[in-house]
């Protein structure tokens, strides 16, 4: 009988209707129609069309960091369309009357870095949160501020607009129901998005299985650093400096949007929100639960201590964390050094999540990290070859997620006495009421036994109401077949 071993599984191009679910029913469920595509109700050997991605950062947008080094999160509501009572980055749709040309959807513009990209992840970030990232025009902390007032011998010399909160919450309402374009806005105030200041922190692009796809570049973005020394100040300017970092404190208190899209808006530091999501209090989709954990090997936030709590121990903090940006070979493992995503820093990298299989132990779904999605086959870009996404889709989203080298857990699965698995090809499972259908040729394959998977509910996604089952089957030896 062919078989194969997880060792074997890294090189598969595996489909995520392809993987064996024998040992875990109630596996499947109606979050995780994200991951499993629902096939037609009547047999059809036609391939489906593959739901092209549009330029979003619907998902994921800016890793806003504050001058502490803590991350920005917003907290969803319950009744969003796409990661709804989860914990995202700011972020949201490119929109052309805002945001200027969006590239069509057959080039590779579409997948990379531009000018659309930034201005619309800066305007989503003020909308969201109240947070402008714009500079003023002509002003620098030097013509506005001492240069020995900042601790920070590495801060660039940016100085953020300021306004009021009343301003800023009428231009956010605004600028949200397009009566007024936001570059427009932002030079009426005296300002320019600060568009150089975001740093490309790696581009998501949505499985192909899912009808509602997206292309997802993110950005990381220092917030500068305010902070004064009043011992550094003299008495002549010590009022002006101290009344410039007041306003420029003001600039960064995030708040939501009244309840539009989210109902919270709180900086914390990179290791507590993933401690909250371990313990189960908040959700965190793999996407902004990988990210976090990247920021968190570097930035400990206002949570750090000693030296590390201190202006120049943020700026040494942020200056680790882009040299790794920009590191090559972004490996750290021998045989991912190897691998020819290796030779693409962590600011390029593509990630597009795809099912390698599921964990016999606990039911949980690996998803390599490496493959850049089908629209950029063979481009020469990719991702994470190195790490793999270990993660439980329950009803109300992603639960047991954890970040994990990718050989670590294929040497966990083996030693845990899963060695081998079946084969995925020619295996299918059909969300259908029973029968189930097998699709394609199974002349040559034994049946090993037929499994309910889930009992799955419509849902206005289109998941099929009743009894799912998983039917397997298995090669048949060609000498065993011919006897036949």
């Amino acid at each position: 009988m062919n078989r194969i071993n997880p060792s074997e599984l890294e090189s598969q191009d595996l489909n995520p209707r392809d993987i064996p679910l024998i040992a875990h029913p109630n596996t499947v469920t109606e979050r995780t129609t994200s991951l499993f595509t629902a096939p037609s109700a009547q047999p059809n050997h036609a391939k489906r069309p593959v739901p092209e991605p549009r330029p979003s950062s619907s998902f994921f947008s800016i890793v806003l960091l504050s001058p502490t080094n803590q991350v920005l999160l917003l907290h969803r509501v319950k009744t969003s369309k796409s990661f709804a009572s989860a914990h995202v980055f700011p972020g949201g749709n490119l929109d052309s009357y805002q945001d200027g040309t969006i590239p069509p959807a057959d080039s590779l513009e579409r997948h990379q870095d531009g000018p659309a990209y930034r201005l619309g992840a800066i305007r989503e970030c003020f909308e969201e949160s109240g947070i402008l990232l714009a500079t003023r025009k002509n002003a620098t902390k030097k013509d506005d501020v001492s240069s020995t007032a900042n601790a920070n011998a590495d801060a660039d010399d940016r100085v953020l607009v300021s306004l009021s909160p009343t301003e800023r919450d009428a231009a956010r309402k605004r600028i949200h129901a397009n009566e007024v374009r936001f570059a427009d806005w932002v030079a009426s105030v005296g300002g320019a998005p600060d568009l150089d200041g975001l740093i490309p922190f790696t581009r998501w692009v949505t499985p192909t299985n899912v009808a509602r796809r997206f292309t997802t570049q993110m950005y990381l973005y220092l917030i500068p650093d305010v902070s004064l020394s009043p011992s550094s100040s003299s008495s002549s300017s010590s009022s002006s400096t101290a009344a410039e970092a007041a306003r420029q404190r003001e600039i960064i208190v995030a708040t939501p949007d009244g309840g539009v899209e989210h109902t919270a808006a709180r900086f914390d530091d990179a290791a507590e929100w993933i401690a909250q999501a371990d313990r189960g209090e908040i959700i965190l989709f793999p996407p902004q639960y990988y990210l976090l954990r990247l920021v968190a090997r570097f930035c400990t936030g206002g949570g750090g201590g000693g030296d590390a709590a201190s202006p120049a121990g943020f700026a040494a903090q942020r200056e680790r964390l882009c040299a790794f940006l920009n590191k090559v070979p972004a490996s750290s493992s021998e045989k991912g050094v190897g691998q020819p995503t290796a030779r693409i820093p962590w600011s390029e990298k593509v990630m597009s999540p795809h099912t390698l299989f599921i964990r016999k132990g606990d039911g949980r779904i690996v998803l390599g990290l490496d493959k850049p999605g089908p629209e950029l086959k063979d481009s020469g870009r990719g991702g994470d070859w190195d790490h793999v996404v270990v993660v439980r889709f329950a009803k109300d989203g992603p639960r047991e997620v954890e970040v994990r080298g990718r050989e670590d857990v294929l040497k966990e699965e083996r030693e845990a006495g899963h060695g081998e698995a079946s084969p995925p090809t020619r295996l299918r499972a059909l969300h259908r009421r029973s029968p189930a259908y097998i699709i394609g040729s199974i002349s040559h394959y034994r049946p090993i036994g037929v499994h309910i998977v889930a009992s799955l509910s419509p849902t206005p996604r289109g998941v099929f109401g009743g009894a799912a089952y998983l039917y397997c089957y298995t090669p048949v030896p060609s000498d065993e077949h011919k006897q036949k």
